[in-house]
């Protein structure tokens, strides 16, 4: 008789990580989650300086800069238009008859208004967030053993998505300064000084120092002008202006989303933080330190200087090596105890995650300032002036709002207009004030954008491919202003 082939033996479970990975995942675990309610207490009084610049940082003083020099490509019909009389027409229209010092008044009034009001409730708000915040994270982690799906990927994206967006963002900003008296949420401290404080606080691509510097004080105070480092139509032009198929432009624009964060934003913001610090030692700026700085550019040194600014080892180390050996490897090592393969199974739920985190990112963070509606400056403003009020409304955009679900999903990036005009507030002022922001936009006439944010993200791809070009604000009109502001403000002076 003929006897029966064997089964085939079964094939062995994936190893797992070396052992002493578990001990080190402990730590890890600890700082991984949003911090606790009982972490959070309210101070009746509060002594810090609530404004949302870098600690250390004098906000930068406006002067005449060159004119937007970058090859546009794509319907340009938002060109500032006049009539023979010399009147603004078109979308500029409004210019005619604004009353900007009237206008920064009522912008004025509501923000103390606002901040007067911050309290308890902001703090009790605070802990709603961050409680919903670790529930995504207990459940992510708490599942990420089995195969990649669904649910453990959105809740672990939603984790770390709502820790940058919300937690983080809002307490850098110095949203909770004065109302927390732990300190935990003081802007002067939280996520900076040292691995540890990075990681139970703010564990992300990022180095929390570097955004502050780049997004705070950078972003904020040069919105739309050729100083601001998160300008996409600038930073794209290299995809605008190629003569490659719009479907081509498209799909590589595509796969970037799928990875800026690591790609774009972490090499980027460190660069600024490197360009300061050459600034505070007195060292010379070259010319390409203005330049937008990705992972791509390391190896194409010759034409993309501005990689000789950041050491690829230093970028390693300090910024993105920590993140990626702790996240992606120490966090899932106590998964080993199980098997190799359930380890395996939490490094690519967590990998997944990553990619959502950054599509979710994107899709709620760059089309805020992009698009052929909003207007890019080829002059400065001074901060909290009239114009930097007004320019903070007409190079925003808001998306669909209204109730801590809706605003959760979009990272209450969807107050952005508020959300610039007083960048030290707190969550739910932003929700108290954006009513009132739109009314005074509607008094004096200005354009007030709240739109899906969908289509928001459709107009931001036509930006990055070439397909349409953003406005540019009428320069004249601007150093008229200015110079209407000094004049006041050296009338208003006593004489000596």
């Amino acid at each position: 008789s003929q006897s029966k082939p064997s089964s085939p033996p079964l094939r062995p479970p994936l190893p797992g990580p070396p052992r002493r990975m578990l001990f080190l995942s402990c730590f890890v675990l600890l700082g991984s989650v949003a911090p606790s309610r009982a972490s959070l207490r309210r101070s009746p009084t509060g002594t810090s300086n609530r404004h949302s610049r870098v600690v250390g940082l004098k906000p930068r003083v406006a002067m005449p800069v060159p004119p937007v020099d970058v090859p546009r490509k794509g319907p340009i019909e938002q060109e500032v238009r006049k009539d023979e009389n010399g009147k603004y027409t078109g979308e500029e229209a409004f210019l005619n008859t604004l009353d900007l010092e009237a206008f920064r008044k009522d912008i004025r009034a509501l923000g103390k208004k606002l901040e007067s009001e911050q309290g308890e409730a902001d703090m009790q708000h605070l802990k709603k967030i961050i409680d919903f915040s670790n529930l995504c994270g207990v459940v992510g982690l708490a599942t990420m053993f089995t195969d990649p799906n669904p649910i453990t990927v959105l809740a672990l994206s939603l984790w770390t998505y709502s820790r940058w967006t919300m937690i983080a963002h809002h307490t850098c900003h110095g949203g909770y300064t004065k109302e927390d008296e732990t300190g935990r949420f003081n802007r002067g401290k939280f996520a900076i000084g040292n691995l540890q404080r990075r990681m139970f606080d703010w564990f992300d691509w990022m180095l929390p120092e570097a955004w502050n510097l780049e997004h705070n004080n950078l972003h904020h105070y040069n919105l739309g002008e050729d100083a601001d480092p998160d300008l996409v139509e600038r930073n794209l032009a290299h995809v605008r202006q190629n003569n490659w198929p719009q479907p081509l432009k498209t799909a590589y624009v595509l796969a970037l989303i799928s990875v800026w964060k690591w790609v774009y934003y972490a090499p980027n913001t460190y660069k600024a933080l490197k360009v300061e610090e050459m600034r505070k030692k007195g060292m010379e700026i070259p010319e390409y330190a203005d330049k937008p700085l990705v992972l791509m550019h390391y190896f194409n040194k010759d034409e993309q200087p501005q990689s000789n600014l950041v050491p690829p080892g230093e970028l390693i180390t300090k910024v993105m090596g920590p993140y990626l050996l702790a996240h992606f490897f120490l966090l899932p090592a106590p998964l080993a105890l199980i098997s190799g393969t359930a380890f395996w199974h939490g490094v690519a739920n967590l990998i997944l995650a990553d990619i959502l985190t950054n599509i979710h990112g994107f899709i709620t963070i760059v089309p805020n300032h992009t698009g052929k509606d909003l207007y890019r400056f080829t002059t400065p403003a001074a901060p909290n002036s009239g114009e930097f009020y007004l320019r903070q409304v007409l190079s925003s955009a808001n998306f669909n709002l209204g109730n801590d679900v809706v605003d959760f999903w979009h990272g209450w990036l969807n107050y952005q207009i508020e959300h610039h005009i007083w960048p030290n507030l707190s969550m739910l002022s932003y929700q108290k004030g954006q009513k009132g922001v739109e009314a005074i936009c509607k008094k004096h006439g200005v354009p007030y954008i709240k739109e899906n944010v969908f289509e928001r993200t459709r107009k931001t791809l036509d930006i990055m491919t070439g397909a349409e070009s953003m406005r540019v604000f009428p320069a004249e009109w601007s150093i008229e202003q200015e110079a209407k502001r000094k004049a006041a403000a050296a009338a208003s002076k006593p004489a000596e």
